[in-house]
């Protein structure tokens, strides 16, 4: 009997009833073949071909097992780091998800028994963070990826230099503080007492010189008056050296605390300018740089080129310098290049951008390098300028 044609109905039932999920029980691993029902199953089984495949399998099955197991493990951690990156997540979604792909490869053919089994395994050799819980196994993809890593430290990186800059700011502005107060420690708090007089019965008496000379004055009232107003003038111009000194001496603080206040501002003012003066685009031409993405392709990964022309401040058109061979390339795919002391540079970003410089020597360990300037106002002056700041002139 000849096949049926492509479009006959027999051949159109046929590829429907192949489409989808089939019973795991009637599919052949090792041929890759999916049976609908138990009688092909046992008429493949009884096949040429199978025969051919199982004697093959019978030299070495090892090798057959741990090379589907080898598949199984590497399609299942992708779709667990494609679909759900490092969120925790139940591992059966990720193996009905898995499944539903028609050419998948069969945990029956792996080491592995049971889901379980697997997810257990992924712990153990550290692929994946697993724990479990009542309702069953939960996995977390651990993304061991180097330009994650990466990315990771340099963004760490950044936050300790802008933690150790407020850290800085915060002490300077506790030290000008501490001499604005001359050393002194916080005003004292006043103690109130108890005002107690010395004899209860004891009257008191106020003498009026307008009273007194209403009723008629006399020589006693006269040298009273006197003594009382010799008494008021001494008090008032005590009052007004004690008002003086004080004045002069709350002036005097004042500007102490005015100067210190002057310099903190003045400090802030130098930190928003030098802010105000970083983009966040750095390309320039004629500079050195190297290319980090790997969408190009081994053949530019790592690959040194020269920018030739920047376009929209964002992208450039770079020459390799290996092959000679011109590129558009985004900001993001390529980063700086470091040469070695005594060479010439380019600044980048700051407020010496556009600045040429001659490298001195490099700190790994907060990731910059000291710089002397080239040209400029500032000519002669060493600063040290960030790793991502700067880069090889061409």
């Amino acid at each position: 009997m000849g096949k049926a044609d492509f479009l006959s109905p027999k051949a159109i039932a046929n590829r429907i009833k192949s489409k989808g999920l089939q019973k795991l029980r009637w599919y052949c691993q090792m041929c890759q073949k999916q049976c609908r029902d138990e009688n092909g199953f046992k008429c493949h089984c009884m096949s040429e071909s199978h025969q051919r495949q199982l004697l093959l399998a019978s030299e070495n099955p090892n090798k057959f097992m741990d090379y589907f197991s080898d598949e199984f493990k590497n399609d299942f951690l992708e779709l667990l780091r494609r679909r759900f990156g490092t969120k925790r997540v139940h591992n059966n979604i990720i193996y009905n998800e898995y499944i539903s792909d028609r050419e998948h490869v069969h945990m029956n053919s792996t080491q592995w028994e049971t889901l379980t089994d697997f997810t257990k395994w992924l712990g153990r050799e550290g692929f994946c963070k697993v724990d479990e819980t009542p309702k069953g196994w939960y996995v977390q993809y651990i993304d061991r990826d180097p330009e994650t890593i990466r990315r990771q430290e340099e963004l760490a990186r950044k936050k300790k230099q802008d933690l150790d800059d407020e850290e800085r700011s915060a002490k300077f502005i506790e030290e000008q503080v501490r001499r604005g107060r001359g050393g002194k420690e916080e005003d004292e708090t006043p103690v109130y007492t108890e005002l107690k007089r010395e004899n209860e019965e004891e009257k008191i008496a106020f003498n009026l010189g307008a009273s007194s000379s209403v009723a008629g004055p006399s020589q006693s009232s006269s040298v009273l008056g006197a003594t009382a107003l010799k008494a008021a003038a001494s008090s008032s111009s005590t009052k007004r050296k004690d008002a003086s000194s004080s004045f002069g001496s709350d002036s005097r603080a004042e500007k102490k605390k005015k100067s210190a206040l002057e310099e903190i501002m003045e400090m802030e003012e130098k930190k928003k300018k030098k802010q105000s003066a970083r983009t966040d685009y750095w390309l320039q031409p004629n500079i050195v740089v190297k290319v980090v993405t790997k969408r190009l392709g081994e053949k530019y990964h790592k690959k040194k080129a020269v920018i030739m022309e920047v376009r929209d401040q964002y992208a450039a058109v770079v020459k390799m310098i290996d092959s000679g061979d011109k590129l558009k390339l985004d900001q993001n795919h390529v980063e700086t290049v470091i040469p070695a002391p005594g060479k010439r540079v380019l600044i980048l970003n700051g407020p010496y951008r556009n600045t040429e410089a001659v490298l001195q020597g490099i700190d790994e360990k907060n990731f910059s390098a000291t710089l002397t300037l080239e040209s400029g106002q500032q000519k002669g002056k060493r600063v040290d300028i960030a790793y991502e700041d700067f880069s090889k002139m061409a």
